[in-house]
């Protein structure tokens, strides 16, 4: 009898392939939503290190099921790689440390977002502390640049690998 590969052994890969989700982590940006309602009142959004795109998916599920006016959502879903298409949403592929990409992000939305989400990793080397370090470089650019492209009061949420870290939400202001 073969082996089961890893990814099919994983409920939650199969319940993502089941319901039409790139990839698992959609659940994740679901169950946030669940606890902290992120995407109440949400319009204008923004997926860095989008790819393959199961947030952005999320995100234009969510955000179109829930508008009034359909035509004022707008969803922008950034990666160095290029992704699949994903109705309702509209793909820069651009590096989120180049400020022309922030640029172009406004440009879309003439006006700063409401919500910016990152689920970005790292190719992982297997070197714990090494991937860490590497996931918060990718954080910290991802913060950089939503300085610039999220609205005062909107909502940062970014995956971060946990290492020894101590968890808080918070309200920037």
């Amino acid at each position: 009898m073969g082996k089961i590969s890893k990814d099919q052994r994983d409920i939650y890969y199969r319940m993502a392939k089941e319901q039409g989700w790139r990839a698992r982590s959609a659940f994740k940006l679901l169950q946030i939503n669940d606890e902290f309602n992120i995407l109440e009142g949400v319009t204008k959004a923004v997926d860095l290190c989008a790819a393959p795109g199961s947030w952005s998916q999320v995100l234009s599920k969510r955000l179109y099921e829930n508008s009034d006016k359909s035509d004022d959502v707008k969803i922008v879903a950034v990666d160095l790689q290029p992704m699949s298409p994903i109705n309702g949403v509209t793909e820069i592929q651009g590096d989120i440390t180049d400020n022309y990409t922030a640029k172009r992000i406004i440009d879309v939305f003439g006006t700063l977002a409401d919500l910016v989400v990152c689920d970005g990793a790292p190719d992982v080397t297997g070197l714990h502390s090494l991937d860490e370090y590497m996931q918060a470089q990718l954080v910290l650019a991802a913060l950089n640049i939503t300085t610039h492209v999220l609205k005062l009061g909107g909502t940062f949420v970014a995956k971060v690998y946990a290492g020894n870290v101590q968890f808080e939400t918070s309200n920037c202001k």
